[in-house]
């Protein structure tokens, strides 16, 4: 879409907060071109924080927000399935301090978002052009972004698990693939951190009805798994909804290895850091662009994850 979008009508959600377990509501409202997307906590006075890279707080079980000491937590949903619907300007209204969890997934605020439905605004949409390749590493753990038309990401993911252990997943985003293919893969959880995590804070809003629940050999969920690969396509969902903290969509290839938020954040920090690395382009542009062909070393490396 070459215009940036908000919504046509707000969408009201409400449901329990996976790590605090407290109950909240949301409500999205049309926000005006450029202005991003915005939380307000209604019951702080409308308070609202941006969500935006400066105000990443938190980053080991979730993607929370803090400004001036007023918090948003697990935020990466549904930013993701408003980045995957293709909503660049939204005021989030929410009545406490955690975005609820409703299924686990993205879908039921994707679902929300085509009900509503997109209304177009006058003002271009501005992309990050990566114009040269940058990677972060911390030991096994690696995320890098590389010159490419549109966006697309190839993640992968290992967990010593019979139903997990090496899981990849490409995927190019647009709106109907999104909904299709990434939104509905759920969070999960391993059953033997339970205690240990609700014994730090976590986890006090999860269950079978929001989480995947993982047993040494298999699930605890009745229903199983909606993807034999759920678990990687719910990292790539995380990554889209993590990445909407650089505040402009990217146009180009990401390959993420092991990573998670703290790496996801690690790369916007990177992108913010080094300016020279991307440019603020329209999808219209007449210059060229660099091919979407992948550097060898990196085709290698995506070819060794089959």
């Amino acid at each position: 879409m070459d215009y940036e979008h908000t919504i046509a009508s707000q969408v009201s959600l409400s449901g329990i907060g996976l790590h605090t377990g407290v109950p909240v509501n949301v409500r999205l409202m049309a926000a005006p071109a450029r202005q991003g997307v915005v939380f307000r906590r209604t019951d702080l006075d409308g308070f609202e924080i941006e969500a935006q890279a400066r105000h990443v707080a938190r980053l080991s079980y979730a993607t929370s927000l803090m400004k001036r000491g007023v918090l948003i937590s697990t935020t990466e949903h549904l930013l993701s399935a408003l980045a995957g619907a293709g909503v660049d300007n939204v005021t989030i209204e929410i009545d406490n301090l955690e975005v609820p969890i409703l299924d686990g997934s993205a879908l039921p605020f994707a679902r929300a978002i085509a009900r509503a439905g997109l209304r177009r605004q006058r003002a271009r949409r501005r992309y990050a052009r990566i114009l040269k390749p940058v990677e972060v590493v911390e030991g096994q753990k690696r995320i890098a972004v590389y010159p490419g038309d549109g966006f697309s990401v190839d993640y992968r993911i290992f967990f010593p698990h019979p139903l997990i252990a090496d899981q990849e997943y490409r995927f190019s985003l647009d709106a109907e693939g999104y909904q299709r293919e990434i939104a509905p893969a759920r969070t999960f959880g391993f059953a033997a951190e339970v205690e240990m995590l609700r014994q730090n804070g976590l986890v006090r809003g999860g269950s079978l009805e929001n989480a995947i629940v993982l047993t040494e050999v298999g699930v605890m969920n009745r229903e199983g798994l909606r993807f034999a690969d759920e678990f990687c396509r719910h990292k790539l969902l995380d990554l889209i909804g993590d990445l909407v903290m650089l505040g402009h969509p990217i146009m180009g290839h990401v390959v993420a290895d092991r990573a998670g938020h703290a790496m996801h954040y690690a790369l916007v920090s990177q992108l913010l850091r080094d300016k020279s690395a991307w440019t603020l382009t329209t999808s219209d542009v007449s210059q060229p662009r660099p091919t979407a062909e992948l550097p060898e070393t990196v085709r290698d490396a995506v070819g060794s994850y089959q």
